[in-house]
């Protein structure tokens, strides 16, 4: 697949930049990521502001996910450097890799819960890098508890605290994942795929949450999504990826669909609004 448009990133939105508060959160420069012989990432640059959401948009096997494991040190760097939070993860060793860990909330497809622990356990998990070898046997800070009850209410769910995970709809399994992000007190928060499994109404609901945590909190979330629409709704910059490289990037409302096509070129009859 050739590449479109020139090898290096193209920035469609360098012309208005949107005024951040203070530096990156996140900086990625000239990132790759290969595991062994193969090459999934190469020349990537990414800054995360707080305050602000950025989508990541590409087809299946561009490099999004492995973009975000680059940042909590689960994919291999080979090139460049990734800085997360003041953290060079390119050769970090275990001890520092896990407080970057600690310090980025990250919520998955499958929402990544314990079916059979209460709703409240679930979220309280989010503290346990902080709370010691007790908590791991439920046995969590009275501050912790009321911290989680405060996150549940904020995500619209406190009503279903004692309840078992498992009989939550999709999307409020999404917000107790969420809820437990927050739990963490991240500086930076990843989302991969966070509503691929839901219908529309429900994605779009979850994303104007998250797009509320980024504002309320000052915090960066960066989002993959595969509906070109809901990123242009609901993200303030687009950064596409192809093949691997970071073929644009730009602010939301400078970017139409028809640009953002050119990532899904290749494929066979695409259709932007389904990917």
């Amino acid at each position: 697949m050739t590449l479109l448009g020139a090898p290096a990133q193209r920035d469609l939105g360098a012309a208005a930049p949107r005024p951040v508060p203070g530096p990156a959160v996140v900086t990625v420069r000239d990132l790759s990521v290969a595991y062994g012989e193969d090459t999934v990432l190469t020349g990537v640059d990414l800054d995360l502001f707080g305050g602000e959401v950025v989508a990541l948009l590409g087809a299946s096997g561009s490099g999004k996910s492995s973009l975000m494991k680059s940042l909590t040190g689960f994919a291999p760097i080979t090139g460049g450097s990734a800085v997360v939070d003041g953290h060079e993860l390119r050769g970090a060793r275990p001890r520092e890799l896990r407080t970057v860990r600690a310090g980025v909330g990250q919520i998955f497809q499958q929402f990544n819960l314990i079916p059979r622990l209460s709703v409240l356990t679930n979220v309280l998990a989010g503290c346990l890098h902080r709370t010691g070898p007790a908590s791991a046997l439920g046995h969590f800070p009275a501050h912790e508890r009321r911290r989680a009850l405060e996150l549940l209410d904020r995500v619209g769910i406190a009503h279903k605290a004692n309840e078992p995970a498992r009989s939550l709809s999709g999307g409020q399994q999404q917000r107790v994942a969420i809820a437990r992000a927050l739990m963490q007190q991240p500086r930076v928060i990843l989302a991969d795929e966070p509503v691929a499994s839901l219908d529309p109404r429900l994605a779009d609901s979850v994303l104007a949450l998250l797009r509320d945590i980024a504002v309320s909190d000052g915090i960066p979330v960066l989002v993959s999504l595969h509906v070109v629409d809901l990123a242009l709704v609901h993200s303030d910059r687009i950064v596409g990826l192809r093949d691997g490289r970071a073929l644009l990037s730009g602010r939301a409302g400078e970017l139409g669909s028809a640009t953002l096509h050119e990532l899904y070129a290749d494929e066979e009859d695409p259709d932007v609004d389904d990917l």
